[in-house]
């Protein structure tokens, strides 16, 4: 079983956040904080900048509406909505939190280890899956929103990762990951991530080539509807699609690495 972790602490988080803008709750077991969160923005029962963050959730997805469930206190798992403003491309949302939860990782990472992005959502530590995240747009009377969830795995053992090809910080070798700092560090990485974002700051789309372990790279494109094909991944556009070497972009569909050229 994975090791007992420090709780996570609703007040100890809110006070280092220290934000007017970021509202945690913490509760202690939740069928999914996305369903939950979603729900309530419908329900007018939360607004921008809201987030919930469970010890345990029971029917957790991922995208392409894959289980992710964790034991309790393994991970860190939570969801939060934002109202970006019209001019940002909603597109790049996934890559913008993505980013986030790297830089929130990456001063707890060992050298010699790889931290990296998988196009369009996923975190990888030496190509394997340490954490994922789901962006699900939310309708509402006066405009719309979006909710983000986010599942790091920190202390999972092998036999309790989701899929094949994960890992966790526990697993790695890196210990004593205080989920509550954790969560602290990806939230303001994302605002100050968002900000630069809102205000045309385009050298992010750099920044994330660099990062990504998927520019590059060739890679297996499979639709929703079951077909598949191969190509180059070579860049990134602004609206956060997938770039590839026969000049198409992709803005949907599940990745798969092959090779580097």
């Amino acid at each position: 079983m994975s090791p007992i972790s420090t709780p996570l602490n609703e007040v100890r988080i809110n006070n280092a956040l220290n934000s007017a803008y970021w509202r945690v709750k913490v509760v202690n077991e939740t069928g999914s904080t996305q369903i939950d969160l979603a729900k309530a923005v419908r329900e007018s029962r939360a607004s921008s900048g809201d987030v919930i963050v469970a010890e345990y959730q029971s029917h957790g997805r991922g995208r392409l509406d894959r289980s992710f469930i964790a034991p309790s206190g393994s991970a860190l798992l939570f969801s939060f909505f934002i109202s970006p403003t019209q001019k940002f491309e909603w597109g790049w949302l996934p890559l913008l939190a993505s980013q986030a939860v790297h830089e929130a990782l990456a001063p707890s990472i060992s050298a010699g280890k790889s931290l990296s992005l998988k196009w369009p959502n996923d975190i990888l530590l030496d190509d394997k899956k340490l954490a994922g995240l789901l962006c699900e747009r939310v309708n509402l009377p006066d405009g719309a929103g979006v909710v983000v969830g986010i599942g790091i795995n920190v202390s999972s053992t092998r036999e309790e990762l989701p899929i094949v090809g994960a890992t966790s910080l526990l697993l790695e070798g890196i210990e004593g990951i205080d989920r509550n700092a954790l969560l602290v560090s990806c939230l303001q990485n994302f605002t100050k991530l968002l900000r630069r974002w809102q205000e045309g700051d385009l050298t992010l789309v750099d920044e994330y080539v660099r990062l990504s372990t998927t520019i590059g790279r060739q890679v297996r494109i499979e639709a929703p509807v079951g077909a598949f094909r191969e190509a180059q991944a070579i860049g990134v556009e602004p609206s956060g699609s997938l770039i590839l070497d026969d000049g198409s972009a992709i803005s949907v569909g599940d990745i798969v690495h092959l090779h580097r050229n």
